[in-house]
């Protein structure tokens, strides 16, 4: 990152808040394109949409056709028909089925590569019979896609979009959606953003510096940050021996999010895992898995980008934020297997292998989220990280592990995946296998043998929840590749939209 910008702002334009809703567009002898969105089976509209564009030769073909995704070069330039899809199911309750929320942001996201392959200068777009949620997920895609690390860093966040006038037909388009769509587009681009830079640029104390000074939080949400002094009077030991070889030490950073309006609600707390680079310490990584170990705060990223929603949208609810920060380094300093190191609650614990250390930073912070008390006392703790390879291995790099200790808990969080196409799976909290990591020489170790390693993570983290409603999401925070609405390989932003859904889907329950 250049060093004039390093105390800039951090701010993501919103590429749909210039749009023109509600118009139709004014063309002048530019390249234009035409997207219709058809949420109704409406063979009459499709008919006559054909015959608005399509050349002689095309009609035919084109009436015929029943896919979803329709595309051809007419008349008057390329044109997209997108309509409604067909609803297969995957089994298991629906609950890994695609929503029509992430079916119509992937779709949508996917539509910027194309406007951009065309070199279009305008595009006239038409929501027809269209859903709330088809709608909220086609302008949450169009805004995830315009992010582009390369072009933020320059300046250039709106590099090469079209304008575009968008209108809605047999229904209405709320000017409070479209505001929604903003705000969760920037927590997940956000999040992405922070995940993309590079461990040079971001450490303990940048990160840090970003919450306190380069986001321009409303007056709800107020950051605190615990050094390494302080987090010593807390006897923060497990955190403090993973960063202690770093030349910036580890830190934790609060931001408190309080209405404006005095809410009957509970708070809930986040916990972000937040290792800027993870060389594995002593017992050091091999190159091929330290290379994208700067996602290795991806858990710190999506909290973050979550409260970033939460005060941008006026969340009517408490809600507490914790950044367990700190880089694991190889040092003369850095801890070693066979210490033992003691917890903030007290516990003792034998570091069996370095590289197992991000459980090590959750632990100290969900003690101090759980210590909360009185008005600030947490209903639910969540913990998001990316904690295992283990997990990976058994569900891939699109669901996250579920992890918890309350069934309503769990099936709340994987219930809202599914609605905004973020999707977990619950794994088990076997307790037998917590006897992987007993110890002669403390209270338990913190790994475990060859098999079920994101299992005895768990285990090892829910050792430090004090008996709260507790979750753990063990993410990856990455794509490999281009996919759906996310453009570029980097940071995806992962699980900000099951996170965003599951907080609104409590104000339902509570109402």
């Amino acid at each position: 990152m250049a060093k004039k910008a390093a105390s800039a702002k951090l701010q993501f334009q919103s590429w749909i808040e210039t749009f023109d809703f509600g118009k139709e567009l004014k063309v002048k002898n530019e390249l234009t394109g035409f997207v219709y969105f058809l949420g109704v089976d409406d063979s009459n509209k499709y008919s006559s949409l054909v015959k608005q564009h399509a050349l002689n030769w095309q009609t035919d073909s084109l009436k015929q056709s029943d896919r979803e995704f329709v595309y051809f070069v007419g008349h008057n330039g390329p044109v997209w028909i997108l309509r409604p899809r067909k609803k297969n199911t995957s089994g298991h309750g629906g609950l890994i089925d695609e929503a029509a929320y992430s079916w119509a942001r992937d779709q949508f996201g996917s539509l910027v590569s194309h406007f951009k392959a065309h070199h279009l200068k305008a595009v006239q777009i038409e929501f027809h019979g269209t859903e709330e949620s088809q709608d909220l997920g086609a302008l949450v895609g169009m805004d995830i896609a315009v992010y582009n690390f390369r072009q933020f860093i320059d300046g250039k966040q709106l590099h090469e979009v079209p304008r575009v006038a968008l209108k809605k037909s047999l229904g209405p388009l709320e000017k409070s959606l479209i505001k929604d769509a903003v705000t969760r587009a920037r927590a997940v681009n956000l999040a992405r953003h922070l995940v993309n830079l590079p461990p040079n640029d971001l450490n303990p104390a940048s990160f840090a510096e970003i919450a306190t000074q380069r986001l321009s939080f409303p007056e709800t949400l107020k950051v605190s940050v615990w050094d390494v002094k302080k987090m010593h009077q807390e006897k923060m030991g497990l955190h403090l021996a993973v960063g202690q070889g770093a030349e910036h030490g580890p830190c934790m950073v609060h931001l408190k999010y309080r209405p404006a309006k005095k809410s009957k609600l509970k708070p809930v707390a986040f916990v972000g895992k937040g290792i800027t680079f993870d060389t594995g310490g002593l017992d050091i990584k091999p190159s091929s898995a330290m290379r994208l170990m700067k996602k290795d705060m991806g858990g710190a990223a999506s909290v973050i980008g979550l409260a970033l929603w939460a005060a941008e949208s006026n969340y009517p609810g408490p809600l507490d934020f914790y950044l367990a920060l700190a880089e694991n380094a190889v040092d003369g300093k850095s801890f070693r297997p066979s210490d033992v190191i003691t917890a903030r609650n007290g516990l003792r614990v034998e570091i069996d292998n370095t590289d197992a250390e991000g459980r090590l930073v959750l632990a100290d912070v969900l003690d101090v989220a759980c210590s909360a008390k009185g008005g600030d006392e947490a209903e639910y703790v969540i913990d998001v990280a990316t904690l295992t390879g283990a997990i990976k291995v058994g569900l891939g790099s699109e669901i996250a592990g579920l992890f918890a200790n309350d069934d309503e808990l769990a099936e709340a969080l994987t219930k809202a995946g599914q609605r905004a196409g973020d999707l977990n799976w619950r794994m088990p909290l076997f307790d037998k296998y917590f006897g992987e990591m007993s110890s002669p020489f403390a209270d338990f170790k913190n790994s475990g043998g060859s098999y079920g390693g994101a299992i005895t993570a768990a285990l090892f983290l829910q050792k430090f929840v004090q008996g709260k409603r507790w979750a753990h999401l063990d993410i990856y925070a990455w794509t490999d590749k281009a996919q759906g609405a996310l453009l570029a390989s980097g940071g995806n932003g992962q699980p900000v939209q099951c996170l965003i859904e599951f907080l609104l889907g409590r104000l339902s329950s509570a109402s």
